[in-house]
């Protein structure tokens, strides 16, 4: 029976799949399929091809790493042991046409994958925990934005999600009750996003004028200014962090906030 041994410097999911992919166009042919994965040193390398090299054996295998693909070639050629290389002279010619050098990192496509997996995962997530719904949910967020209506909660959330932050956002509104879940928060996830009273009023003004929401007391200074008061008393009161928005970018006001989650973690 013919052994083939696929060999990689991260799970070798994608090899092996790539080798059976293979084996279908072989009707009822005696094969087996072994793989070797996290197989990162020069002596895994030779482990590998001296398990080859004791049966009828083929190395089917995916390397980054140049130094350890010359030693595979070397060692299997020693022993005369049949080897593919699936991904080395993809990388190489790819260096050739980009005028690169690849990052010859193991596992980096499994990363990426995973990474933009959990991004989606995080999108779908904010998008059903904007403005405060879903708040029962809130137990899962690894951010939770509050603040007065226009204190840019909903494209600070998005744009954390968009990184891959589990993002939700509560408006703060001094005429109703805070959900329960919100005071159950971790107080170092919460977030509370604060603008000055005059922008503040000027960005409710463009909102009325574009949804024909009437502009008292909605956009009147003597609201606005109870609101901010209200959203700094609870943050002294629950112990929430308060990010001043005046005058920065969505991603200027994210970053802080990143950075903030990070030094904790």
């Amino acid at each position: 029976m013919l052994t083939i041994l696929v060999v990689s410097d991260a799970t070798g999911e994608t090899v092996e799949r790539m080798a059976r992919s293979a084996l279908v166009q072989f009707e009822d042919a005696a094969v087996r399929v072994l793989r070797r994965a996290q197989v990162i040193t020069p002596d895994q390398v030779r482990a590998v091809v001296q398990e080859a090299a004791a049966g009828d054996s083929i190395v089917v295998y995916t390397l980054v790493s140049d130094d350890l693909r010359r030693l595979m070639l070397a060692e299997a050629r020693l022993r005369g042991v049949d080897s593919l290389d699936v991904l080395g002279p993809l990388l190489e010619r790819l260096a050739i046409h980009l005028r690169l050098t690849s990052r010859q990192k193991p596992g980096l496509f499994k990363q990426l994958a995973e990474a933009k997996t959990r991004e989606i995962r995080a999108v779908a997530f904010a998008f059903k925990h904007d403005d405060g719904q879903n708040v029962e949910e809130l137990h899962h967020a690894e951010v939770v934005l509050v603040g007065p209506s226009r204190t840019m909660k909903t494209p600070v959330m998005l744009y954390l999600a968009y990184r891959g932050w589990l993002a939700a956002n509560v408006p703060l509104v001094p005429e109703l009750a805070l959900p329960k879940p919100l005071l159950s928060a971790p107080r170092e996830r919460v977030f509370c996003l604060g603008l000055q009273a005059e922008e503040l009023r000027d960005r409710r003004l463009v909102r009325a004028t574009e949804e024909a929401i009437p502009r008292e007391p909605y956009a009147s200074l003597p609201q606005i200014r109870k609101e901010c008061q209200y959203a700094e008393w609870l943050c002294r009161e629950h112990g929430w962090r308060q990010i001043d928005v005046t005058g920065k970018a969505v991603e200027e006001v994210a970053r802080e906030i990143i950075t903030l989650l990070r030094a904790q973690a």
